[in-house]
C-alpha cells in the first residue's frame, strides 16, 4: 500500500528533474537564437551564408571557433543561425498541427457521422505514410522556404492530434455531465467549448513536444536531401550533407557542430516531453 502511495510523488520527482533539464536545454537554443537575431540586426555579425574570402576547409582556431566549411563559410555562425531556423519552423509547424487537428478531432468525435468516418479515413490514410516520406512529398509540392517547410512538417503532425483529441472526445462524450448539458438544450458549439476543450487538452502538451523533437530530424532530413529551405538559409540537415564529402579526407568539424547542435535540441525536447508524459502519469495515478 505504501509502495502505491510512493510511486505517483517519485513519478512527479522524476517529472520535474527530466522537465527542468529539458526546458534547460532548450532555453539555451531559445537564447542563442535571440542572440542572434539581435547581432545581425544590429550589424555587429558577419553573414553566415558568405565566405568573407575565408579559407576553404580551416580547422577550428581563435579566428573561426568552428572552423570554416568548403565554401570559407564560418560554421559556428552557421550553426547558431540554424538554431533559430530550426526553431522558427519546427515551432511554427506544431502549432499549426494544434490548431487544425484539435478543432477537427473535437467535432469529429462529437458529431459523429459521415464527417466523422470521413475525416478518419483521411486521418488514417496520412497517418500510415511514414513521416519522412509524407515530409518530402509535400516539401517537393510546395518548393523551398521556411513558410513552406512548416506547412509540409504540419501535414504530417495534424493526424496524430486528430486521433487522441478524437479519441477523449469519444470518451467526455459519453460523461454524464454532456449528456445532461445536452438535454437542457446547450448547443454543439457550446458542449465543445464549455466541457470538451479543457478534457481533451490535457494531453497536448506533451504530444506537442515530442513532436516538436521529431520535426527537428525530419526537418534536417529534408535539408540533407535538398527540400528543406533555401541555400542562403543556415540549416544543419543540408551542412551535413555538404560535410559528407570532407569527413572522410580529416574534415571533421563541418559535420560535428551541427550534428551535435541537431542533437542537442531534439535532446532537450524529448527530456521535456518525458518529464510531461511521467507527470500526467504520476497526477493521474495520484488522483485514484
Amino acid at each position: 500500500m505504501d509502495e502505491l502511495v510512493r510511486k505517483p510523488f517519485r513519478n512527479l520527482s522524476l517529472s520535474s528533474r527530466l522537465a527542468r533539464y529539458g526546458l534547460f536545454l532548450l532555453t539555451i537554443y531559445i537564447a542563442a537564437a535571440l542572440f542572434m537575431f539581435c547581432l545581425s540586426a544590429m550589424e555587429m555579425l558577419p553573414d553566415g551564408s558568405s565566405s568573407l574570402n575565408n579559407p576553404i576547409y580551416s580547422p577550428p582556431s581563435l579566428g573561426h571557433w568552428c572552423g570554416t566549411d568548403r565554401l570559407g563559410r564560418d560554421v559556428c555562425i552557421r550553426t547558431l543561425e540554424g538554431s533559430g531556423v530550426a526553431l522558427q519552423v519546427v515551432f511554427l509547424a506544431v502549432i499549426l498541427s494544434v490548431l487544425i487537428g484539435v478543432p477537427l478531432g473535437m467535432v469529429s468525435g462529437y458529431l459523429g457521422g459521415l464527417p466523422d468516418k470521413f475525416l478518419v479515413l483521411t486521418m488514417e490514410t496520412l497517418y500510415t505514410v511514414p513521416v519522412l516520406l509524407l515530409s518530402v512529398v509535400m516539401a517537393f509540392l510546395l518548393g523551398r522556404g521556411i513558410p513552406n517547410a512548416a506547412v509540409a512538417l504540419c501535414v504530417v503532425y495534424i493526424p496524430q492530434y486528430f486521433r487522441v483529441v478524437r479519441n477523449q472526445t469519444l470518451q467526455v462524450k459519453a460523461e454524464l455531465f454532456v449528456e445532461a448539458a445536452r438535454s437542457l438544450g446547450a448547443s454543439p458549439e457550446w458542449i465543445i467549448r464549455k466541457y470538451l476543450l479543457r478534457n481533451v487538452i490535457t494531453s497536448i502538451p506533451v504530444l506537442l513536444t515530442m513532436n516538436a523533437a521529431d520535426a527537428v530530424l525530419v526537418l534536417g532530413g529534408l535539408g540533407f536531401l535538398g527540400l528543406g529551405l533555401p541555400e542562403s538559409v543556415p540549416e544543419w540537415g543540408s551542412d551535413l550533407n555538404m560535410a559528407l564529402s570532407a569527413v572522410p579526407t580529416g574534415v571533421w568539424w563541418t559535420a560535428l557542430y551541427p550534428g551535435l547542435a541537431m542533437f542537442g535540441l531534439v535532446f532537450g525536447l524529448s527530456l521535456l516531453g518525458e518529464g510531461l508524459e511521467l507527470w500526467t502519469v504520476g497526477r493521474d495515478i495520484k488522483a485514484k
